[in-house]
């Protein structure tokens, strides 16, 4: 009888998406995307008018050309701006710890914020967002934290035309709602990765997105 494979930290994978999904599933308020192959929650006003638009003057203070990884970068791949905020900001410390908070994780394992900004025609293709372990950057990724588990998203602003975010096994596409809170597990139930998680930032075709990002390892990031 084969055994199943195993995958780096899918113990802890395991462990923490059930410790996340309880949190998020026992508040009425939060809204869970009606499929079985991911676990996605929606959660609305999360952040105000007022704390969007500072986020967008904050993010275009740091937009940079996007990058990823080097051995994984194929051109167009990723044709946005961003930037990672200061982490010792006093008010990027209180929106990050409100996501920590949501989310029940310790601040440790969070990454820094990374805000984001799409122009006309500019997307982000289908992508997961946790690593492969075949890749030669895992090494590295391993050191500094381990495995993503869980990432949180929000929508800073209202977009003309376009800009949704697509998750493409799911089929589900959300348009950019100012304040609205997108968080999911990158992971299946038993720690393994999850090919549901697929999604893209689908071209801006009138006006500008903003976003921010945090993501979650499975150990304290460094």
């Amino acid at each position: 009888m084969a055994t199943a494979p195993t995958y780096p930290d899918q113990d802890a994978l395991k462990r923490i998406g059930a410790s996340v999904r309880r949190r998020l599933e026992s508040d009425p308020g939060i809204y869970r995307v009606p499929t079985d192959k991911a676990e996605i929650f929606a959660i609305g006003d999360f952040f105000s008018a007022s704390e969007c638009a500072r986020l967008v003057t904050m993010i275009d203070s740091v937009a940079r050309p996007s990058t990823l990884h080097d051995t994984a970068y194929v051109a167009k791949f990723r044709t946005s701006y961003s930037g990672n905020f200061d982490p010792w900001d006093p008010f990027v410390m209180s929106i990050s710890r409100r996501i920590d908070d949501l989310l029940g994780l310790s601040p440790k394992v969070g990454e820094t914020i990374q805000g984001q900004r799409y122009l006309p025609g500019q997307e982000f293709k289908p992508h997961c967002d946790w690593f492969y372990a075949d890749q030669p950057y895992w090494p590295v990724e391993r050191t500094r934290g381990g495995q993503r588990s869980w990432t949180a998203m929000a929508f800073l602003n209202h977009v003309e035309e376009g800009g949704q975010t697509h998750f493409v096994e799911v089929g589900a596409s959300i348009e950019p709602k100012p304040g609205v809170l997108l968080a999911w597990n990158n992971a299946l139930p038993d720690g393994s990765p999850n090919e549901g998680t697929l999604h893209a930032g689908t071209p801006v075709v009138k006006g500008v997105k903003y976003v921010l990002t945090k993501w979650y390892r499975t150990r304290p990031f460094r």
